[in-house]
């Protein structure tokens, strides 16, 4: 790993909802005027997200104001934003929303659907998870080629190894269960 991604990652939140493409956000971002400071509250449509590493990913919001489009690009990690709220997600099948520009009215609208709380707490949840697992496996890997690990820590990495595949057999176990219970919908609408 070089020395820019190193001092990156110091600049990473913590807490960041999984942004995508499709999400209706509301970004509470801080503006210096002078000597004054305000939040000022930019909500619309996520059409872009950046493949960016750490502290360099950024994400594309639009909005229609007063028949214009707005367009807004936000460092995802920055300390001027003071919180991200995700209101609603769309069904997508696009990565880049870009098509979106040249539509207005009903046809710029999408299938929609509101996001609990609770939902956004999960996903935050899941972000953090799958950071602690990646800085452990950078963390073996530097240890196994500097040639320096303890038994201690190869019980470790066997132990977070472990939970990796339950939660891997749970996810499975939830879609095999989801895709059972479809058809005995079906026939009870039948």
């Amino acid at each position: 790993m070089n020395v820019l991604q190193e001092i990156q990652k110091d600049a990473v939140k913590k807490k960041v909802p999984a942004i995508e493409p499709g999400l209706t956000v509301r970004v509470h971002q801080r503006i210096k005027e002078g000597e004054k400071e305000r939040v000022q509250i930019f909500e619309g449509l996520v059409i872009k997200t950046n493949s960016g590493f750490g502290a360099d990913k950024t994400f594309t919001v639009r909005r229609v104001i007063g028949g214009i489009g707005v367009e807004k690009i936000f460092p995802l990690h920055s300390t001027n934003i003071e919180k991200i709220e995700v209101k609603k997600k769309s069904k997508i099948r696009r990565a880049k929303l870009y098509y979106m520009r040249s539509r207005s009215g009903k046809s710029a609208r999408l299938k929609e659907s509101f996001i609990s709380d609770k939902e956004v707490e999960e996903s935050i949840e899941e972000l953090a998870e799958q950071k602690a697992e990646e800085e452990v496996k950078e963390a073996v890997t530097q240890a196994t080629e500097d040639g320096v690990v303890t038994e201690a820590e190869k019980q470790e990495v066997e132990k977070i190894e472990e939970k990796i595949e339950e939660k891997e057999e749970k996810a499975e176990e939830a879609k095999t269960e989801e895709k059972e219970e479809a058809p005995k919908e079906d026939k009870k609408e039948e």
